[in-house]
């Protein structure tokens, strides 16, 4: 998409953003505090306290999706490892059995041939070709030395298979411990789920107007002082990765947003971004946390296209840079991947998943398609039905596993 038709749909969501500010006027400041768990709202409340409590439920709904998508990471490796441990144990003890048997071929050859045969040292002396008794007496040797070698193998194969079955016991323990540690947080993220949905149904038709009304203008407040800055002024030119993995999200606008999902009808914020940089070539990290902890860090003022933005303190939402002030993401529960200002959440970093590759040669914004800035940021509409629009039995939200 031409630089001049992304200035465009930029300046088209701001308008509408700022056209919610003139409505409302200026809003009282989020403060973010901690919220009890979510109780019907109380008519008295106003529309800043009930903002305050869904940003802090959908914060912590986002925390537990994190946490689960990291537990499940672990869990996809411990079972490799488990995998890789037992098919080691298995092999060991073929080979252990394999010795065994052979062991119990010698000794029941030198069993059979033992009433019949002279010490070799009177059949040395007996011997009527001494030269072929000594021929036959390094034979002897060879085959005592070979025994010798083979309880040798058996010893160390019974030792190793031994470790080995320690080390699967262990695997499968810690197996167990991360699965019960993923349906902690599977349960969590339930449950606050479920919270919202109990805040935003007992809210009247007014209430949920003015609500995203009110998140908008705050955003519009802080995507101005961040454009007004300058910080992120001039051409941004992706690198060959970095464009790619862009053209993947831009592709994946529309679907819904989905705890734990990684595509490819369903995303959450990470999983949306880990699959873009997959496409790319590039591997990162499935978490939003593990992304802001691995990958290279940079200032905004180098943000460039396709380069990660992070959000809030504890680093639990990230998004894809598109350019000129706009983010690509899965935004929360209840809403669909969209382009968003990069102010639409408080910012924390950028990080850089290639920093050695240079811009690319050529770049041409990817085409956006229709509808790709509406839609609220907040996720409010729609979010009753449960995780990405839709609920799974019982009213929960779907698990995608």
């Amino acid at each position: 998409m031409p630089g001049r038709l992304l200035r465009t749909v930029r300046t088209g969501a701001l308008a509408g953003i700022l056209l919610a500010a003139t409505a409302l006027g200026a809003p009282g400041p989020a403060t973010g505090a901690p919220a009890a768990p979510a109780a019907p709202a109380d008519p008295t409340d106003s529309v800043g306290s009930l903002l305050t409590r869904l940003r802090t439920l959908y914060q912590e709904t986002e925390r537990a999706t994190e946490a689960y998508n990291a537990a499940d990471e672990e869990l996809k490796r411990q079972s490799a490892e488990t995998r890789r441990t037992d098919d080691a144990l298995a092999r060991t003890r073929q080979a252990l059995a394999k010795g065994r048997d052979e062991a119990g071929r010698l000794a029941r050859s030198q069993y059979r041939g033992s009433g019949d045969e002279l010490s070799p040292y009177l059949g040395l002396l007996l011997a009527a070709d001494p030269q072929r008794a000594l021929d036959g007496r390094r034979v002897l040797d060879r085959a005592a030395r070979e025994r010798a070698a083979l309880v040798t193998r058996l010893r160390d194969a019974e030792r190793k298979a031994k470790t080995l079955a320690d080390a699967s016991r262990t695997a499968l323990d810690r197996r167990r411990e991360l699965l019960g540690g993923r349906q902690k947080h599977k349960d969590t993220a339930q449950a606050k789920l479920r919270e919202v949905e109990r805040l935003l149904a007992s809210l009247s038709a007014d209430q949920l107007a003015r609500l995203a009304a009110l998140e908008r203008t705050q955003t519009a407040g802080a995507q101005s002082e961040l454009l007004g800055s300058g910080v992120l002024d001039g051409p941004r030119t992706p690198s060959d990765a970095g464009a790619e993995a862009l053209r993947f999200a831009v592709r994946q606008i529309g679907k819904p947003y989905e705890w734990g999902a990684e595509g490819p009808d369903r995303y959450d914020c990470s999983g949306l971004t880990q699959r873009a940089w997959a496409a790319a070539g590039q591997e990162i990290p499935r978490t939003s946390e593990e992304q802001w902890a691995r990958l290279r860090r940079i200032p905004l003022a180098e943000l460039r296209p396709g380069d990660l933005v992070v959000y809030f303190p504890e680093a639990t939402h990230v998004a894809l840079y598109l350019g000129e002030g706009l983010v690509i993401h899965a935004p929360r529960p209840g809403a669909r991947i969209k382009v968003s200002p990069i102010a639409a959440n408080p910012l924390l970093g950028a990080l850089r998943p290639d920093p050695e590759a240079p811009p690319a040669a050529s770049f041409t914004p990817p085409e956006l398609p229709a509808g790709a800035t509406e839609g609220g940021d907040e996720g409010y509409a729609g979010t009753g039905g449960g995780a990405g629009g839709e609920a799974g039995p019982g009213g929960e939200a779907a698990d995608p596993r």
